[in-house]
């Protein structure tokens, strides 16, 4: 049997029309027939696609697009962003490498942008994967902090009170203990220690993009997951204490045709031992 394929990933810079830019990720080839897969990361990290996932992409025939959401690694801050602003972040992406239509894949916060490029991007976006997904903010029939680690319920009460409320509580520095299960942290120690590696990066600069992450889940949306037409992945473990299952609940209660992976034991990281499974899902309904 021949060596695996290694995955290249191509890395550049694509300015816009008001002077941001956006550094993007690419794994594509000449071929042309590969199915584009937007990936959109977590909350601290930057964008470089999912190396965990790189043999099961190979196998299914994807290519990974990704990019540095603002503020992190190579992009420029955008003070103020809201969820939705991402999906025209992505369409300038992808008309600049000339990928018409896409589908979009996010773990964590991820998951909440990759939901916005469905509402909003319907010509474009074919089908959806969000694992622990946060659902919108005062969301009408759930209580969005039951279930929440204290440091993360914390954090993002701070950010609910303000830009100002949320960088004291970031200078404080508070030890409110780890909001991961023991599962959660036994993946650090395989394939997924990967994390540790888009962490770090988007740490360096300080807090600031972090902070606006936060400040965007607290904010309107800008858009409805109600919109989605295309088919909607939702992955989500029953003890994640970074995002409770609620939230999984309440979205696939109202994103129309969604599908629900209840992860039982499954915490906020552990639930990626399902993301190999989640990908073949989506390139076998956008095929």
């Amino acid at each position: 049997m021949p060596p695996p394929t290694e995955t290249t990933v191509v890395e550049s810079d694509l300015t816009l029309d008001d002077g941001r830019i956006l550094h993007v990720y690419d794994t594509g080839d000449d071929t042309g027939d590969r199915l584009a897969v937007f990936w959109h990361h977590g909350t601290p990290n930057i964008g470089s696609p999912p190396r965990p996932l790189f043999a099961a992409a190979e196998r299914l025939g994807v290519r990974w697009v990704a990019h540095d959401r603002p503020g992190y690694g190579g992009s420029t801050a955008l003070p103020g962003r809201d969820i939705a602003s991402a999906a025209a972040d992505v369409a300038r992406i992808a008309d600049a490498l000339g990928v018409e239509r896409f589908a979009v894949m996010g773990h964590s916060g991820g998951a909440t942008h990759a939901l916005a490029c469905g509402a909003l991007l319907p010509d474009r976006v074919v089908g959806v994967v969000g694992m622990a997904t946060i659902a919108p903010y005062a969301a009408a029939g759930l209580d969005w902090f039951v279930g929440m680690a204290r440091s993360s319920e914390a954090a993002l009460r701070s950010a609910a009170a303000g830009r100002a409320a949320r960088e004291a509580f970031e200078a404080a520095e508070e030890d409110l203990g780890s909001p991961f299960t023991p599962e959660d942290d036994a993946m650090f120690s395989g394939e997924w220690g990967w994390l540790i590696d888009v962490v770090r990066p988007a740490l360096a600069s300080g807090p600031a993009a972090q902070i606006d992450d936060d400040l965007a889940y607290v904010a309107p949306w800008g858009c409805s997951p109600a919109d989605i037409a295309a088919p909607v992945l939702l992955v989500h473990g029953d003890r994640d204490r970074v995002i409770p299952f609620a939230h999984a609940e309440w979205l696939a209660r109202r994103v129309p045709g969604a599908t629900l992976w209840r992860r039982p034991g499954d915490g906020h990281i552990s639930v990626l031992t399902a993301a190999p499974g989640a990908l073949a899902w989506l390139a076998d309904r956008v095929r």
